[in-house]
């Protein structure tokens, strides 16, 4: 058995305001949407029921046995929209080109950060991600004494921003989807 992933098993679905979160996210119906790192899949199962049937829920992560579990949880509940897979976001999304309307990164660009593999992510949700999406980045706040990583391995928004200009991301907006974590609202930049 290889090594577990950065933040395999973390979640912070029970952190984040879901309501305030989909409401910023303003998914609607026949919405393809791209959980990147999806974790345990706490948000892809909760996108699912915001884009409905008609649309899918792509949910991608390193980490296996959440993959599994997810698949169960998704069987379990008849949600046949949501397609869960093991990848490495960093290497390869499973996903098609320009086939993504919203992608949605919760609390794991501060990992590939760490794990050096930023770019090669930010480049495959670009991939990914139509010319009219969105990507969607939910971080943890710079907060002493908070729950989540270390303080000094969090991206404060300026940061993330930082990280995403040269994929050719422009911040369109923001706001707090919790006490301790904000959302960056970004879409691809096509001015020449």
């Amino acid at each position: 058995m290889g090594q577990k992933p950065t933040g395999a098993g973390n979640s912070s679905f029970g952190l984040v305001d879901e309501r305030r979160l989909f409401k910023e996210l303003r998914l609607r119906e026949g919405q393809v949407v791209l959980d990147a790192g999806c974790g345990p899949g706490d948000y892809a199962l909760a996108a699912a029921r915001q884009v409905t049937e008609s649309g899918r829920v792509y949910a991608v992560d390193l980490w296996k046995e959440g993959i599994q579990a997810l698949k169960a949880t998704a069987e379990a509940r008849a949600i046949h929209h949501l397609d869960a897979r093991v990848a490495d976001v960093s290497r390869r999304i499973p996903v098609d080109d320009d086939e993504v309307d919203v992608v949605l990164m919760v609390a794991v660009l501060h990992d590939l950060l760490r794990d050096e593999g930023h770019d090669g992510a930010l480049a495959e949700v670009r991939r990914v991600l139509h010319a009219s999406g969105v990507f969607a980045v939910v971080e943890f706040r710079k907060l002493k004494d908070s729950p989540g990583p270390p303080i000094e391995v969090r991206l404060s928004p300026s940061e993330v921003e930082d990280l995403l200009r040269p994929h050719g991301f422009k911040l369109e907006r923001s706001a707090e989807v919790g006490l301790f974590h904000y959302l960056s609202l970004y879409r691809v930049d096509l001015r020449p």
